[in-house]
């Protein structure tokens, strides 16, 4: 969230959209590549969501989390990309008072469930790599949906609560044009710590615990593999060493694209009290923010063999067939 205090009399009287500044070529080739990242956004987490949804093999914990993900992802595509888009490039918020409150309430809900969904995630790792035998016998489909459902409402409730306290449903006094609001310093605080702090410390410690978990299995394979050993060992061994090294690898680029993408946002939310907000970069840095929401499927069709395998299952339309489910997909 932005903190920005104006004097809305001031403001209001001096305000105008400024004129559109590139040529009309610019101008179209910016819509074409919005249009392409929306696409790609909506449905790069649609085929993931399909993926999770029909195919049997795919019916695991983790991937009830990736779901999540990839469904808090689809409707930043789909609900906030499209307005944030054509506000940056008509540099004039053009959709009214009351959709402005509800793209932000938006904003605010999708943006701590995306912290929460990776925050779940790399938990779900670490108790999946620090204590295998426990991990199979007490975390279960239908635990892990349960707690992502609780996680869903409780997201709402506390964005709902939180621009009511700080009176965005009833003090909001905007421009014609503008689409921003005053946040009252103590939410702020509170805003930074519950959607960005907290979460972000979690999703820091816990992966480099993972890491190291992974690094400390590697070499110990690596140990046993050099002692005398039948070769179907060995070659079983080698291959889960690998499956470690693979996993810590995507992990980490998912982490690190998460938060190179987010930390901008919330360092210029912190700023904003301090140093004059301009308003250009802000709009730069919010998309920034949610383009990670597109990154993401790239990195899993580029890193995971069955979601590609599942794109071409679902492209040529194999999933109608009878019995598509039972597809062996991770083979």
């Amino acid at each position: 969230m932005n903190l920005t205090e104006f004097n809305q009399s001031d403001r209001c009287e001096h305000f105008s959209c400024p004129e559109r500044s590139v040529s009309p070529a610019v101008y179209i080739l910016l819509y074409v590549c919005s249009s392409a990242v929306v696409l790609l956004t909506v449905c790069g987490n649609l085929l993931i969501i399909i993926s999770v949804f029909h195919f049997k093999q795919l019916h695991t914990p983790t991937n009830m989390l990736v779901l999540s993900l990839a469904l808090s992802d689809f409707l930043v595509g789909t609900l906030v990309m499209p307005p944030v888009l054509i506000w940056t490039m008509e540099s004039c918020w053009m959709f009214g008072t009351e959709f402005c409150m509800c793209v932000w309430l938006i904003i605010g809900f999708l943006t701590s469930l995306s912290i929460y969904n990776v925050a779940l995630i790399a938990v779900d790792r670490h108790l999946a790599l620090s204590n295998p035998f426990l991990y199979t016998h007490t975390i279960s489909r239908r635990t892990v949906c349960t707690v992502v459902y609780c996680k869903w409402c409780l997201c709402l409730v506390y964005n709902l609560a939180f621009q009511y306290f700080n009176g965005t449903f009833t003090g909001i006094v905007m421009c014609p044009g503008e689409c921003f609001y005053s946040m009252n310093e103590v939410w702020s605080v509170i805003d930074l710590v519950v959607t960005f702090i907290f979460p972000c410390s979690v999703i820091i410690i816990l992966y480099a615990r993972v890491f190291l978990i992974a690094k400390k299995h590697a070499t110990a394979i690596r140990q046993l593999n050099n002692h005398t050993r039948p070769k179907t060992q060995k070659m079983t061994m080698n291959l889960s060493m690998k499956s470690e090294r693979k996993a810590a690898k995507v992990l980490g680029i998912l982490v690190s694209v998460f938060l190179v993408c987010l930390l901008p946002y919330f360092i210029y939310s912190v700023l904003g009290d301090v140093v004059e907000l301009q308003l250009e970069t802000f709009r730069k840095v919010l998309i920034m923010a949610y383009l990670n929401s597109t990154i993401n499927p790239v990195i899993y069709a580029l890193f995971y063999p069955w979601f590609r395998k599942c794109i071409k299952l679902i492209i040529t339309w194999q999933i109608f067939q009878t019995d598509s489910a039972l597809i062996n997909v991770l083979s």
